[in-house]
């Protein structure tokens, strides 16, 4: 059993900050991946900013240089800094990972997501 557990989200004002977390648990060997994916109403998912095992990351264009993604290792989480927010950024926020099992089975799972507006 592998859950990813989201938290963080919530309602600040333009121009705020919020730290988004992601906690992995379960029988988990190592996380290859875990990234964020951001879901406004009316429009597609799309990926925000990923970090491998290797510490690399990626940040979709409208993120650079506001938001920042960091895991801890010990704890199986990954967070996402996120500053000076705008109405823009508004969206259900769902992390995803690539998990390998403590018995080598991998996958993907996605958290539940978690509420993010941004308001004026």
């Amino acid at each position: 059993q592998v859950q990813l557990v989201e938290s963080g989200g919530g309602l600040m004002q333009d121009g705020g900050s919020l730290r988004l977390s992601c906690a992995a648990s379960g029988r988990i060997f190592s996380i290859n991946y875990m990234g964020w994916y951001r879901q406004a109403p009316g429009k597609q998912r799309e990926l925000v900013a990923s970090i491998t095992s290797d510490g690399t990351t990626t940040y979709a264009d409208s993120a650079k240089g506001r938001f920042t993604v960091s895991r801890d290792i010990a704890k199986n989480t990954a967070y996402l800094q996120m500053n000076s927010l705008k109405s823009e950024d508004t969206a259900v926020y769902y992390c995803n990972a690539r998990v390998i099992t403590t018995d080598h089975i991998g996958f993907g799972t996605w958290g539940q997501g978690t509420q993010v507006t941004v308001s004026s």
